[in-house]
């Protein structure tokens, strides 16, 4: 982690309110952009585009080339870290993710102490793009939490409701939770030896953190994000890290209070008076114009996303999309996002 040089989003991560706020897109390297297509096809599968160091550090890069983008994004998965503990892992064409199910009687299957060794090749992207980042520019890592990825880990594929997963932790909360254990040590060796690699920051994606009721989300969701975040602090001391708990609606306020995140990163969904009376004054957001606004783009895609700026320019504010940016996005589309948020056009 280096602040040697102003880096404004990280800068406002920290809680610095910036003249215009810095902009980074979830998903910025991927499907929408020829150049990834190209890389991908290359590749022997995802994972293994995950996996190798040359690869991943290009499609990191290749949005920065085209876009005055603010950060780069570790290329990964949130999946690596059950591939990483010896459940199998797979992506089907058209299908996406397919896991091996863990159930109450195969969880002594996972090996938390290959993770790092199995996750070195990332680690050494990170230190890949660190030395090849300008050096204003941010270099985010990051993981799933372990609820989302608990989710696939049961289900075996993503799902709208993960009713495996919730219908699991009632049925058999002890296997639940070691499951939600192994994952939070994991998570929390993942993320020190990211920093270690140079991350200025992290991301924690709990991309599934809707469909579960009060009790249930403070149990999968705000408690293992908590012991993520005091685990990685009391490693890397002051640890900038981002929450991003899409679909807490109501919850929010006790997510960012209980786990101490930096900054908390808003879905499309959220109402942008609520988030202004909700999140704590002086906290750091980020977000959160919805991705197909970005599709469509023109007249609309400009006014939301003036409307987020003006909702946020009382407090440190990352500019984002409200989940991750979709393959059909036209690149004119995104370039034209940029500058608005930049500055550079009117």
């Amino acid at each position: 982690m280096s602040a040697s040089v102003h880096k404004p989003l990280l800068a406002t991560v920290l809680g610095n309110r910036q003249e215009r706020p810095p902009i980074w897109i979830m998903r910025q390297a991927g499907r929408y952009l020829p150049e990834y297509r190209e890389v991908r096809a290359r590749s022997k599968g995802f994972l293994d585009l995950c996996y190798t160091p040359d690869l991943a550090v290009e499609v990191s890069l290749q949005p920065l080339r085209r876009f005055d983008l603010d950060a780069a994004i570790l290329f990964s998965d949130i999946l690596v870290i059950p591939d990483a503990l010896g459940q199998s892992v797979r992506f089907e064409v058209g299908e996406g993710p397919v896991l091996d199910a863990v159930t109450a009687e195969t969880l002594g299957i996972l090996r938390p102490e290959r993770v790092l060794e199995h996750l070195a090749p990332v680690l050494e992207t990170l230190r890949r793009l660190r030395a090849a980042l300008e050096p204003q520019k941010t270099l985010i890592g990051f993981c799933g939490s372990p609820w989302t990825v608990a989710t696939y880990m049961i289900g075996g594929k993503g799902s709208p409701d993960q009713a495996a997963a919730r219908l699991f932790a009632l049925r058999h909360p002890e296997a639940f939770a070691t499951l939600i254990d192994i994952l939070v040590a994991a998570s929390i060796d993942y993320l020190a030896a990211q920093f270690e690699a140079g991350a200025d920051v992290v991301q924690l994606f709990e991309s599934w953190a809707l469909n579960l009721d009060e009790v249930a989300f403070a149990s999968h969701v705000i408690g293992p994000n908590r012991r993520i975040v005091e685990g990685v602090r009391a490693r890397v001391p002051n640890a900038p890290i981002i929450g991003f708990p899409r679909g807490a609606a109501g919850n929010i306020a006790a997510y960012v209070k209980a786990t101490g995140v930096n900054a908390v990163g808003l879905d499309y969904a959220t109402p942008l008076k609520f988030a202004s009376e909700h999140v704590p004054a002086g906290l750091t957001v980020q977000g959160n114009l919805d991705p197909l606004r970005l599709v469509a783009g023109g007249a609309q895609m400009e006014s939301r996303a003036r409307e987020i700026i003006a909702a946020f320019a009382d407090r440190p504010h990352i500019f984002n999309l409200g989940h991750g940016i979709v393959p059909e996005t036209p690149i004119e589309h995104v370039a034209r996002l940029v500058d608005l948020v930049k500055g550079k056009s009117s």
